[in-house]
């Protein structure tokens, strides 16, 4: 009786025509080189860098210790690939700068979203200082703008004495609930 394998097929080496499978197999394939590499250089010692363009052309790279002082070692080395290694290292600037550009465009869309927000409630305040009179110094009052305060002052101490008492009574509610509940598992505990 013939046994079927599984396991990894050969393929055959050819460009992939489909563009989500192309990145897929870009993403996979990428990721086993910079993880070979990274075996390589703890495994050995060794000093590597790799580059790696997408097909859209965004480089990807890895490096021990890091790229750029591996490019810049080989760079001094030998005069007559420093075009190749200077458009590398320009891509790579320009994708660092394409990410920061764009962190820094999240920034300030969170910087204004904040001001509009702070700027809301700088309005509230006003309109409630310019409401209840608490824009000025009380000496500074005149005997209506005081009985106005007075007043104010007197729906705030309800308000909050309404508020400290429903408070108080969610408190006084709940541990009792709990007690009662305890007491009566309990006495069905002595039951059994």
């Amino acid at each position: 009786m013939e046994r079927k394998q599984k396991g990894r097929k050969k393929i055959e080496i050819k460009k992939i025509r489909d563009s989500t499978t192309q990145l897929v197999t870009f993403s996979k394939r990428k990721y086993g080189l910079f993880k070979s590499t990274s075996e390589l250089c703890t495994l050995c010692g060794a000093d590597a860098a790799i580059i790696v363009f997408s097909p859209q052309g965004k480089p990807f790279t890895f490096g021990h210790p890091d790229v750029h002082s591996i490019i810049n070692r080989y760079s001094n080395q030998t005069p007559q690939t420093n075009d190749g290694i200077a458009a590398i290292e320009e891509a790579l600037k320009r994708d660092r700068i394409r990410d920061l550009n764009k962190q820094l465009d999240e920034q300030l869309k969170q910087l204004e979203k904040e001001m509009a927000q702070g700027e809301a409630l700088d309005k509230m305040i006003k309109e409630l200082q310019d409401h209840y009179g608490w824009h000025a110094p009380v000496n500074e009052l005149g005997l209506h703008d005081l009985e106005k305060l007075s007043v104010s002052l007197e729906d705030l101490k309800r308000n909050m004495d309404t508020w400290i008492n429903e408070l108080w009574i969610n408190e006084l509610l709940i541990p009792s609930e709990q007690s009662i509940h305890s007491s009566s598992l309990g006495s069905n505990q002595e039951v059994d």
